[in-house]
């Protein structure tokens, strides 16, 4: 098993838009530590490209999905300079099956590291936190696959859209803030922060302790994506999003074809 192969298969369907079968079905024995390796050696790739790592995303945050999927921790992912959308405007273009949800990004001012890494730790660590959208858009058929898959496919991560308002960490309860989500005018998804693990900060804990494992770390500078507050919605063209945060502002994204 060729894992620089494999990590070219997918990074050929990431840049053709073109849905592939799930890699676990061609190749039983790939470990998730091999899906991240994949995931790393795609992310060089780009960075040989001329692209700029900015952060990471996280997935699986809510405990729901973690039993839905049968994996008792969340998964993380890697986010490009390429990936920020910069108006608020979904181009469908690139992508196969969008889905759209609503996160908090964290912006750090210090570096996080190692496996005893606090809460205290991460809002010490923390300048701001941003309203964001994620789109994510697995690769595979059907966006279906299983834990191995995803992470190989880098968390299902396509782009994302940080709001440019940010609020320091004492600002709210993070826990408590409310967040409603409208596709062409109605309500179809409502949540709040404690959906992220209780508070949106134990993913970033979380995170810290995952990169450890690989010697990685979160670095100043970077934007922790912390994981979705509601369920994702399917998006198609010509379709109008607005994502209401309770007291923090609101994202209004239109998809274009």
């Amino acid at each position: 098993m060729n894992l620089n192969v494999i990590a070219n298969e997918i990074r050929r369907h990431q840049k053709s838009a073109v849905e592939m079968d799930k890699i676990t079905t061609r190749y039983p024995s790939i470990t998730i530590e091999d899906a991240y390796k994949i995931q790393e050696m795609n992310t060089e790739k780009e960075l040989d490209d001329g692209d700029q790592f900015v952060g990471w995303k996280m997935g699986l945050t809510s405990l729901a999905k973690q039993q839905s999927v049968g994996v008792n921790q969340p998964i993380y992912g890697r986010l490009l300079k390429s990936m920020e959308m910069s108006n608020e405007e979904l181009y469908l273009q690139g992508l196969i099956h969008p889905r759209v949800e609503p996160e908090f990004a964290f912006l750090m001012n210090k570096k996080l590291a190692g496996n005893h890494v606090t809460e205290q730790d991460v809002w010490e660590a923390t300048e701001g936190i941003m309203p964001a959208i994620e789109v994510i858009d697995s690769r595979y058929k059907d966006f279906s696959f299983n834990l191995v898959d995803v992470v190989a496919d880098n968390a299902s991560s396509a782009q994302f859209f940080l709001l440019k308002q940010i609020y320091a960490p004492n600002k709210f309860q993070w826990e408590k803030a409310m967040v409603r989500m409208k596709l062409n005018g109605r309500v179809v998804q409502e949540g709040k922060g404690s959906a992220v693990l209780g508070n949106p900060v134990r993913s970033v804990v979380e995170l810290v302790k995952m990169l450890h494992s690989s010697g990685l770390s979160i670095e100043p500078g970077m934007i922790v994506l912390t994981g979705g507050i509601t369920e994702a919605i399917h998006v198609s063209s010509r379709d109008s999003i607005e994502v209401e945060f309770d007291q923090l502002g609101q994202i209004h994204l239109t998809v274009q074809s």
